[in-house]
């Protein structure tokens, strides 16, 4: 009886679990997202990101090599954006600005980076389908923290 109890308890967590990530989502510069993006998002995301990240985050996420160590000019190289990174620290919000202003925007206080905004270059459909398909790439550990920090932010 214990042990059955315990089993629905726990899929009926599950279950609501999924339908409030289905019905809340997650935001994007103060909009609504689904918490999964279909596969023809995160395909044009990975088509934009080859097109326009690539050169700086590298072709597999990886970023600049020693990223956290300043170059010559001071400024830091292009960090990666798979889970060795500091990307999925931060909520959507951030992420999404960073990628429309640079980082310098966001920074404020004189900061330099060699990071541009985009917001001349793409849509803000196509910076959301950027970061869902960086987002994809990411082991659970990582998706779920970003989220939750999405989420409390």
């Amino acid at each position: 009886m214990k042990k059955a109890l315990r089993n629905t308890v726990g899929i009926g967590l599950v279950v609501g679990g999924v339908i409030f990530a289905v019905f809340a989502g997650w935001r994007y510069a103060g909009t609504a997202s689904t918490a999964v993006a279909s596969a023809d998002i995160i395909a044009q995301g990975r088509q934009i990101y080859a097109d326009q990240c690539a050169a700086c985050h590298g072709a597999d996420l990886e970023g600049q090599p020693d990223w956290r160590t300043p170059l010559a000019s001071g400024r830091l190289p292009a960090p990666p954006h798979d889970e060795s990174g500091h990307t999925w620290h931060h909520p959507d919000e951030v992420l999404f600005r960073i990628v429309k202003e640079g980082t310098a925007a966001v920074v404020g206080g004189g900061y330099e980076s060699d990071m541009p905004g985009f917001a001349d270059v793409l849509s803000d459909a196509e910076i959301r389908a950027v970061l869902d398909y960086i987002k994809s790439t990411w082991p659970e550990r990582e998706r779920t923290y970003q989220l939750e920090v999405s989420r409390s932010g």
